[in-house]
């Protein structure tokens, strides 16, 4: 038995559809019942917990092999960064008290960089955590993802201009959610050996000007690739409904960025998707 956390997400779902594929039992962890019938008309066995349910999300786990979590986040938490890391010991306890052999834990490139790195010290903070806990420990270091581009699909349909806060020309690791999932399913499967740690990408490198380009080709209008002043990511990640704190690791993680101060601990080691980017925009579209 596989339990999936984030089920009705984007890495999630594509873990559990994977797993269905390849004939394994699955559990799927819903906030509400009525969430999971959709999962329940195709075979899963549904568990009604979160993760501010510790006793109930012990139950979840409790005789199963394997665990692929993901602690989703709140940006409109006043003090983002403790809440996370609260959520994280929550996790960690519920792991610890079921005795599960496996857990598949969603971090983010950079998870091994102390501090600069804005919302990924959270996913370090649970590495730590699950770390001192879990029997088997199976980190996915993902990059930057390619369905982060969906909420500006509309501007560029409406005004043919793609926003970014990264240097249009700059080329960095970008992979799609559907390649995450896979390599999710795929590990859970393998089952655990001690403490791994699996650095994502997609095919290949990608800039902003080649996502304004293939979304010039599959929108049939020029769009292009226009750079927002660092200065701009609070007040526009705060109109998004962030609060202060999260609004503004956020920047101090885009400025990292623009530096090129995070990045991967073993990238000769890197596992790579094969979902390219015209694809996966081809998709949001």
């Amino acid at each position: 038995m596989f339990v999936v956390l984030g089920a009705t997400g984007n890495t999630g779902s594509v873990v559990a559809e994977t797993l269905f594929a390849r004939k394994q039992p699955v559990r799927v962890v819903v906030r509400s019942a009525e969430k999971g019938l959709s999962w329940q008309a195709k075979g899963a066995e549904i568990a009604v917990a979160s993760l501010d349910d510790v006793s109930a999300l012990t139950k979840a786990l409790r005789g199963a092999q394997g665990l692929y979590l993901l602690v989703p986040p709140n940006y409109g938490a006043t003090a983002w960064l403790a809440a996370q890391r609260q959520r994280m010991d929550q996790a960690a306890e519920a792991v610890k008290s079921s005795g599960i052999l496996h857990v598949i834990l969603l971090s983010s490139v950079g998870g091994q960089i102390p501090e600069g790195t804005g919302p990924i010290r959270a996913a370090r903070y649970g590495e730590q955590q699950l770390a001192t806990v879990a029997q088997n420990l199976t980190i996915l270091r993902p990059c930057y993802f390619m369905d982060n581009w969906a909420p500006v699909i509309g501007m560029a349909k409406s005004q043919g201009m793609l926003p970014t806060f990264i240097s249009p020309a700059a080329r960095i690791p970008m992979i799609s959610t559907k390649d995450i999932g896979l390599v999710g399913a795929e590990r859970l499967i393998m089952g655990g050996k001690g403490k791994q740690i699996v650095e994502l990408a997609g095919p290949e490198e990608y800039s902003p000007d080649q996502v304004a380009a293939a979304l010039s080709q599959i929108l049939g209008k020029a769009v292009s690739a226009q750079l927002a002043p660092l200065s701009a990511v609070v007040p526009t990640f705060k109109s998004f409904g962030f609060s202060d704190e999260a609004a503004q690791l956020f920047e101090e993680m885009y400025t990292s960025f623009s530096k090129g101060t995070i990045g991967y601990e073993q990238p000769a080691s890197l596992v790579r998707g094969t979902v390219t980017l015209s694809e996966a925009l081809r998709g949001m579209v």
